[in-house]
């Protein structure tokens, strides 16, 4: 009775998840977390983290920052709105920081628009345009709903190991336990880690699209993306990896050129 009891709950949860349109790629995706729950969890942790942080007191540097991302911002807000996808950004309120730590090759966009650089990628983005790079992908997560995509599926993934957990109860405590250990992992390499990978190739297209409405030419994120590359010393193999091998990625931003320019020769 308890299983069939927690089986019609997780059907009860899957017709009712909501499901999302992603923006430029029109992909659907599993979207139950409420964004006002994604939005506070987001602004908690990036104050937690600016408090933390030594903010680059260089104002060429922040300037740069602050250009490239306003830009990239306006040409995902005008996206959304030409597209009637207004409602999923109205929230958004975008702040910029530029966080010193040379070590760190890194920036990230939570959702509802709060953006960080680290110093230490900037070497890597050499230029403006090299940064409209790094944040048009950054900000075409948040705008994609990745974050919650992937807290989604998580949840999915714990509802599936309680249900494991209560149809194995009749087995022994180690088969028990080795059932679980198999399932973690099949369900990280056979389902978390595929779609991590497959959100970066997707920020990697819809973030050309952006920089392209922004005015940035989106052929400089070819080179880019090589010198990240060299950057990234010995990987895992990519089944194992969160991140698309970097040939791949450059292959598949190639392809996805041809749109974006579309929107480049239009400045």
């Amino acid at each position: 009775m308890l299983q069939s009891r927690f089986f019609a709950f997780v059907l009860v949860v899957i017709l009712f998840a909501g499901c999302a349109t992603v923006p430029i790629t029109g992909r659907r995706q599993l979207s139950f977390v409420p964004q006002s729950q994604l939005f506070t969890l987001s602004e908690e942790g990036y104050r937690q983290l600016i408090s933390e942080s030594k903010l680059s007191d260089d104002p060429q540097k922040m300037e740069m920052v602050v250009t490239a991302g306003k830009k990239i911002a306006q040409a995902a807000e005008e996206f959304m709105r030409e597209n009637d996808m207004e409602e999923e950004i109205k929230n958004y309120e975008w702040e910029f920081n530029l966080i010193e730590d040379g070590a760190t090759v890194n920036a990230f966009c939570m959702p509802g628009g709060k953006i960080a650089v680290y110093t230490g990628i900037l070497p890597v983005t050499q230029d403006e345009t090299g940064l409209a790079v790094v944040l048009g992908h950054e900000v075409a997560h948040a705008i994609a709903n990745h974050g919650g995509e992937r807290m989604s599926h998580l949840l999915m993934v714990q509802l599936g190991a309680t249900g494991l957990s209560v149809a194995a109860s009749q087995h022994s405590e180690q088969t028990k336990q080795i059932l679980l250990q198999a399932y973690g992992a099949g369900t990280n390499v056979g389902f978390i880690l595929p779609y991590s990978r497959k959100h970066e190739l997707e920020a990697d297209h819809i973030g050309l699209i952006l920089m392209a409405r922004a005015g940035y030419n989106p052929k400089k994120a070819i080179p880019f993306w090589r010198r990240m590359d060299t950057m990234g010393g010995e990987r895992p193999p990519e089944f194992l990896s969160t991140h698309p091998e970097p040939a791949k990625r450059i292959e598949d931003i190639k392809k996805a050129l041809p749109a974006a320019m579309k929107y480049y020769k239009k400045q």
